[in-house]
């Protein structure tokens, strides 16, 4: 499929997505493409199984939303995860033990590995993360095994922290869902914050990897404390933000 079919299809499933139904007017004045192409986009994308369609336009298919609204939040805030990324490359060190989480930063991360790639031993329990490392022989690449999170594509649960239990890293990258003015990492699934508190645990020294968007949002279950890790943001992390860090003695590193 050319780049800019799969480009246009991808556009069209997060409209769709954000609104629950798109007609196929409005999808052609968003793509930027006439409405007849867009009627075979959305045949292409029935076939799929990735969208309903109904009179006049489409809707999300039923067990697609997850999917798409996975692949919404890797693409937001795109430039700053992957200046964030190219920060936490410089953190890697040649022939180390590193885990990879499965946040959508850290995917930036494991996408630049993919592309400069170095001799590493990676552990992840992200499954997008270990896709884009699959093919990359300098890396030793191990999944963590459990109970998948369909929202995050990751693998959670007793199983996955029983094997957290038998490693050690020297390095953990780490995203969250949100970091609160007390200094403390929080998440949105209680699974996947159990496993978070296992990596930490775990790892020698401990990195996140979080845009400014992060700061101040809210989430419902506790990770830790801010104040043992690195942390690495954007140049949109407000001042009140890096001076509470700075207050919090905090390593904090901005990227350009």
């Amino acid at each position: 499929m050319p780049d800019d079919r799969i480009a246009r299809h991808d556009a069209i499933r997060g409209l769709i997505y954000e609104s629950g139904y798109a007609d196929v007017e409005m999808l052609a004045g968003q793509v930027g493409a006439s409405p007849a192409t867009v009627r075979r986009d959305l045949q292409e994308l029935e076939r799929l199984g990735v969208i309903d369609r109904v009179h006049g336009g489409a809707r999300i298919a039923e067990g697609s939303a997850i999917e798409v609204a996975f692949r919404q939040r890797a693409r937001t805030n795109l430039v700053a995860k992957r200046a964030i990324a190219a920060v936490a490359y410089g953190h890697l060190v040649a022939r180390s033990t590193v885990f990879l989480d499965a946040g959508t930063t850290v995917l930036q991360l494991a996408r630049l590995l993919k592309a400069a790639p170095m001799p590493l031993r990676v552990f992840t329990n992200g499954l997008a993360v270990a896709q884009e490392l699959l093919p990359v022989r300098e890396i030793e690449l191990s999944l963590l095994g459990g109970q998948l999170r369909r929202e995050n594509a990751s693998a959670i649960g007793p199983e996955a922290e029983t094997m957290l239990e038998q490693l050690w890293f020297d390095q953990l990258f780490l995203g969250a869902s949100a970091v609160a003015a007390d200094g403390i990492i929080y998440s949105v699934d209680s699974g996947e914050a159990s496993l978070n508190r296992r990596m930490l645990a775990r790892s020698a020294q401990s990195l996140l990897l979080v845009d400014a968007s992060k700061f101040g949002a809210s989430a419902t279950y506790r990770v830790g404390p801010v104040g043992s890790l690195t942390v690495i943001s954007d140049q949109l992390l407000e001042p009140h933000w890096r001076a509470t860090l700075t207050e919090q003695n905090v390593a904090l590193e901005i990227a350009a």
